[in-house]
C-alpha cells in the first residue's frame, strides 16, 4: 500500500516511518483492496497528534491518535483504524453469507390504489339493451376482540387510622400509591388519587 506521510512542524524519524508502514500493511491485509493511505503528524500545544486516513474500495477510514509522544499517538491511531477495518470486514462477510431468500423482501410490493373506483359497463348480447356493472368489493378486517381488564384486590390503598389531607398525601408518597382511601378526624371518607398530569386530586365520598 502506498502511504503518504506529512509532517507539520515536527520531524518524522526513520523508526516512526517503519512503524507507520508496518501498521498500514496490517490494515491493508484486513481490508484487501485499498487505494491509498495518508498519515499527518502535527503538534498541538503539548500533545503529539497522528491523523490517519485509509481509502478502500468502498470504505474510508479516519482515525486520530493523541499522546505525549509521536510513537504513542501513531499506535493509538493505528489501533482505532484496525478496529474500524475489522468491523467493516466482518460486516461484509456477514452480508455475503446471507442466503438469497433472506436478501429479498418476503412480502410482495403493495400495489398503488387507483384514484377512482372503476365501474365497467358491458352491453349484453341479447338485444335488450341492459347493462351489467362490475363493482369492486372491499373487505374490512374484523373488529379486534375486547380484552377484559384484569382486576386485582388490594388492601394497601386503605388507611386504617384517621389522618389529615397533608398526612394522606405523605402516606401515599410513602407507600408509592396513586390511590389512597382514608378518613379524617371527624369520620368523613375521602379518596385521594393521582391524575395523569401528576397532580393529586381529593374526592369527598358523600
Amino acid at each position: 500500500m502506498e502511504v503518504e506521510l506529512t509532517a507539520r512542524q515536527v520531524k518524522v524519524p526513520k523508526a516512526l516511518r517503519e512503524q507507520a508502514s508496518a501498521g498500514m500493511d496490517h490494515i491493508a491485509r484486513i481490508l484487501g483492496k485499498t487505494t491509498s493511505a495518508s498519515i499527518i503528524f502535527r503538534v498541538q500545544r503539548h500533545l503529539q497528534i497522528a491523523e490517519l486516513t485509509v481509502k478502500a474500495r468502498l470504505q474510508t477510514i479516519v482515525a486520530t491518535g493523541k499522546a505525549d509522544t509521536m510513537e504513542s499517538a501513531l499506535r493509538e491511531a493505528l489501533a482505532h483504524a484496525e478496529h474500524q477495518a475489522l468491523r467493516y470486514r466482518d460486516r461484509n462477510l456477514a452480508r455475503k453469507r446471507l442466503p438469497k431468500e433472506e436478501k429479498v423482501l418476503t412480502a410482495p410490493p403493495v400495489a398503488r390504489p387507483k384514484a377512482r373506483a372503476s365501474l365497467q359497463l358491458e352491453e349484453s348480447g341479447n338485444g335488450t339493451g341492459k347493462s351489467r356493472a362490475n363493482i369492486a368489493v372491499h373487505s374490512f378486517p374484523a373488529k379486534a376482540a375486547v380484552v377484559a381488564p384484569h382486576i386485582l384486590s388490594s388492601a394497601e390503598a386503605i388507611a386504617l387510622k384517621p389522618m389529615t389531607v397533608e398526612e394522606a398525601v405523605k402516606e401515599a408518597e410513602f407507600r408509592d400509591r396513586d390511590l389512597l382511601v382514608f378518613r379524617n378526624g371527624g369520620g368523613d371518607l375521602y379518596v385521594l388519587h393521582r391524575r395523569r398530569d401528576g397532580q393529586m386530586e381529593l374526592v369527598e365520598v358523600p
